[in-house]
């Protein structure tokens, strides 16, 4: 990135960012720079989705649900710009830019470097990538170091396959006994450090790893080492004041010439400082991803909480193949506490997006597509392959017992009025300008494209284009209603349009 397009992202990361609250004594900073070569993908890695939600604004949402109000710093580096578009400006939110990647330590130095040094409270590290964490385990991560005497704490994951597959760096606690058979008293359970899987691969057979802790040498057996199966999440807290003294200290003197924010445990400890570890109740929380399989497995593992979540309470027909965003399953659960059955049918391969509202006895049949603005009345069916879907400022209301037959396309602000049907083969459009307005007991079919228009109760329109009209309720002198049948508008462009030679081929 050249010097000019560098300003350009230091200059926008001042404007998405907003003013940090000194009353609030904790700020969680989120490491969302890094690219991720291994998902192979022009996109960022943190801007992957995870149930629809890019997977740094599920770790941005999980940290601002908590149950206290918390400060964020987002340090952004490759694709900084689509990262600050997708989260925006927030209140309390600043944004850090890592102009080089130098590694995590090296973003947690850019991030601090955005607070005044007579912060006292609690900083918070958290990987971008940690699409599948919930608002619980923030407010557990925090509620557990606050309460604790250590100064700085890893949220750890316990590795639940088979032993040999476990590629996570290892979580080296003090144990109760040391090397030389002394019980070690308060120090029992205080993290160490981190081993990398391949360090232990490293060591010979037989040839146990020694490390000195508080005075103490404690030893692990390879073996050991391989069967531990407590890893780093990359998840920390720390206490700011101890950090600030710390951070500074981190060296690039490794292989890959790159700051890591592991190496802050043993300089904590080097410094006498407590660290300790906790792991969440449910292991999925601290997943990360590298690759696109990972993300997949991912995904699926979110799509079966939902499924859990709405399988007694509505009727989804494919538990592997559905997306109902989390704000609609939210309401589907309040909707289901009011003690109404609520009779709502989701067929495979249904889309429903953030906006939509359900409603009492719906059907959505195979592949339809809702996003949006979509409100929804009572006794509805929507037919197979359907797409209805509103702009952010726009609103679609569907009236009661209303039908919308195969592969419709509906889209815009729109009114349907009760008991209207809208057979196959219909395409509608209202825009902000010319909203569209249908009627109660309105028949639309046939190959027909309905814009912009108002038509009044109990119309029947078919093989028609109407587009900014008033379709009138005339009534004919035998009492009948008319029919609008075969309406086109006059052509535009017609002066362009030639008939081809008889001979042409």
């Amino acid at each position: 990135m050249g010097e000019s397009e560098k300003k350009t992202v230091f200059e926008k990361a001042e404007v998405f960012s907003s003013e940090f609250d000194y009353e609030l004594n904790e700020a969680a900073i989120i490491l969302a720079a890094g690219h991720g070569k291994r998902i192979k993908s022009h996109r960022s890695k943190m801007l992957h989705n995870i149930w629809g939600i890019p997977t740094v604004e599920r770790v941005f949402n999980a940290c601002q649900k908590t149950d206290e109000a918390i400060n964020a710093i987002i340090v952004v580096g490759i694709k900084a710009l689509d990262v600050m578009n997708v989260i925006g400006k927030r209140e309390k939110t600043l944004f850090a830019y890592q102009a080089e990647q130098k590694g995590t330590g090296h973003a947690v130095q850019i991030a601090l470097e955005k607070i005044d040094k007579d912060f006292d409270g609690v900083i918070y590290v958290l990987p971008g990538d940690m699409g599948l964490i919930d608002k619980k385990t923030p407010t557990m991560f925090r509620h557990a170091f606050k309460e604790s005497n250590y100064d700085m704490m890893v949220l750890t994951g316990i590795y639940e396959g088979a032993s040999q597959f476990n590629s996570y760096g290892r979580i080296i606690r003090a144990k109760e006994i040391d090397a030389n058979g002394n019980p070690t008293g308060n120090d029992a359970g205080n993290v160490i450090e981190i081993i990398e899987h391949k360090d232990i691969l490293a060591l010979n057979e037989g040839e146990d790893y020694k490390v000195k802790y508080n005075n103490r040498d404690y030893s692990y057996s390879k073996n050991e080492l391989i069967e531990n199966r407590e890893y780093n999440s990359g998840v920390y807290a720390f206490d700011y004041k101890k950090l600030i003294e710390l951070v500074n200290k981190l060296s690039s003197n490794n292989a890959q010439n790159e700051i890591y924010i592991t190496d802050l445990i043993g300089l904590f400890n080097q410094s006498g400082y407590s660290v300790a570890a906790i792991s969440p109740t449910e292991q999925y929380v601290v997943m990360g991803f590298n690759d696109k399989a990972v993300l997949k497995d991912m995904e699926k593992l979110f799509r079966t909480q939902v499924y859990d979540k709405l399988k007694n309470i509505i009727d989804i027909t494919d538990p592997d193949d559905f997306f109902i965003h989390e704000d609609v399953v939210d309401d589907i659960i309040r909707m289901d506490k009011l003690g109404e059955p609520l009779d709502i049918k989701i067929g495979t391969g249904v889309y429903i997006g953030k906006g939509v509202k359900l409603n009492y006895n719906l059907e959505l049949k195979k592949n339809v597509y809702v996003s949006g603005n979509v409100k929804f009345g009572r006794d509805v069916i929507i037919w197979e392959n359907v797409h209805l879907s509103t702009f952010p400022n726009q609103q679609f209301e569907i009236g009661n017992n209303v039908e919308i037959l195969w592969g419709d396309i509906i889209k815009g602000n729109i009114t349907i009025g009760d008991n209207s049907r809208i057979e196959s083969s219909v395409n509608m459009t209202g825009s902000d300008e010319f909203p569209l307005k249908i009627g109660k007991n309105v028949l639309i079919k046939g190959t027909s494209y309905i814009f912009g228009s108002v038509i009044e109760d109990d119309i029947h329109i078919e093989h028609s284009v109407i587009i900014n009209k008033k379709v009138n309720r005339l009534i004919k002198r035998n009492g009948e209603i008319q029919r609008i049948r075969f309406y086109l508008p006059m052509p535009s462009g017609i002066d362009a349009v030639e008939h081809l030679d008889d001979n042409y081929s």
